[in-house]
């Protein structure tokens, strides 16, 4: 059957979503604003910490207790409060990022240390991002998405992320969103389909002049305009009982 013409329906459901708001709360530039002020601090506490182990080196008073207590940690120290922070990382991928300086460490001596506050640090960016990798591993298990169209989104800034040294980080906020949105909603061709589905036809186009007169609630997205499955629901429903 064919959706009919010149008959208004009128969907009731209305959708107040607090994840859809949360999403769209997301700013890459407070984001960036954020890790700034948090770079800041983080360089004043590691300098802090240096000046005072080098103090101690210089007057022969330090040894591997006094180090710990001063917060600088062996490669093998550190590598292993990682692991306890919940980051999974081999002890011989810790080094080669030590190696290409893409994790701070300093030479106390003849010793390569590497400060707590980098530790805390990179524990509490795993708690709050995803690697781009991980952020894509998430996303796959809910939406048909290919690695490289999930980077085009990253590169569009439909999906945000922030670049925090050396590694691009994607919010956990931003991915729990939009694994959300998978699991209740449709974007435009999955709403199609599940009308047809129902044994209603609809064009495209016919689906979208509905959408940009508003006539089917909808949220944009990153750029994509989502249904939620209870209006699309409640539209299918209306349209059979109309056809009848």
């Amino acid at each position: 059957m064919i959706m009919p013409r010149g008959k208004r329906i009128v969907i009731e459901k209305k959708i107040k979503d607090p994840v859809i708001s949360r999403i769209k709360g997301l700013s890459i530039s407070k984001m960036v604003q954020r890790r700034n002020v948090d770079e800041r601090s983080l360089h004043d506490n590691i300098s802090s910490i240096v000046k005072q182990a080098q103090d101690m080196y210089e007057q022969d008073r330090l040894d591997r207790d006094r180090l710990k207590g001063v917060g600088l940690f062996t490669l093998e120290e550190a590598h292993d409060e990682l692991k306890r922070g919940g980051v999974d990382i081999s002890f011989r991928a810790f080094g080669g990022r030590i190696e290409r300086k893409s994790v701070k460490s300093v030479k106390i001596g003849n010793k390569r240390l590497v400060p707590k506050p980098v530790i805390e640090d990179w524990v509490a960016l795993k708690r709050e991002y995803y690697s781009v990798k991980d952020a894509y591993g998430e996303l796959k298990r809910y939406e048909d998405i290919n690695f490289r169209a999930f980077i085009g989104r990253i590169e569009k800034n439909s999906i945000p992320s922030i670049k925090i040294g050396t590694q691009r980080w994607v919010p956990r906020e931003a991915i729990e969103g939009l694994t959300h949105i998978s699991k209740n909603y449709y974007d435009v061709s999955a709403a199609i389909g599940a009308i047809s589905k129902s044994g209603v036809k609809i064009k495209r186009n016919a689906f979208e002049r509905r959408l940009d007169r508003n006539r089917i609630p909808h949220e944009k997205i990153g750029g994509r305009r989502v249904i939620a499955k209870e209006v699309l629901d409640e539209l299918i429903q209306k349209e059979l009982a109309l056809s009848r």
